[in-house]
């Protein structure tokens, strides 16, 4: 055994050392864990509100796009498919939009900010079937005496240009209504209520 004096600042220098390599290392596993916890881009995308141009839709015309993975139709109505609404609301479960599953402002005939525009999840209420947009007077095969609609080929619901449900169908309610305002008058926000944005 050797007598030799021992080295304190030494072994201060490889306890530092040493600490500071550690501490390094505890931050470079820790950062990218943590960070792991952060929704992805693709998440923040998927529930993010969609902005839509809709200064080149024309009347008549439906314009398709998506938010949070479902598929959402903005119509423009002519004014024909607007006074076609008041024809029909007696046969109809929900003509007033009274049942809770949409904005308050779709309590109305229209089921819209403006009546000219009509914003719809594309989804049947039934069981998730997308129904199709039937015009030009393809309709009346399934409504007598309704021009225009939409219809659901997996189990026959019918819904008007407002998106409310027929009587004596499978689907419980009207299409649903997302939130959305509009930015301009030619810009519209799916996704959240005016104010909320």
């Amino acid at each position: 055994m050797s007598n030799a004096p021992v080295d304190n600042s030494r072994r201060r220098f490889l306890t530092i050392a040493t600490s500071v390599v550690g501490g390094v290392g505890v931050v470079g596993v820790a950062v990218p864990f943590i960070a792991s916890w952060n929704p992805s881009a693709k998440a923040k995308a998927a529930g993010a509100d969609v902005e839509v141009d809709i200064s080149k839709v024309e009347p008549g015309q439906m314009l398709r796009v998506e938010w949070r993975s479902k598929p959402v139709w903005v119509v423009r109505r002519t004014p024909e498919t607007l006074e076609a609404l008041a024809g029909h609301e007696e046969q109809l479960k929900d003509p007033n939009s009274e049942e809770p599953q949409q904005p308050e402002f779709a309590q109305n005939r229209y089921r819209s900010l403006k009546e000219e525009y009509l914003v719809l999840v594309g989804i049947c209420t039934h069981l998730g079937c997308s129904p199709q947009h039937l015009k030009d007077g393809a309709f009346e095969e399934q409504v007598e005496g309704v021009p225009e609609g939409f219809f659901c080929p997996c189990h026959g619901s019918k819904f008007d240009m407002a998106g409310r449900v027929f009587e004596g169908v499978p689907a419980p309610l009207n299409l649903v209504v997302p939130p959305y305002y509009y930015i301009d008058d030619n810009t519209l926000l799916i996704g959240s209520a005016e104010g909320a944005a």
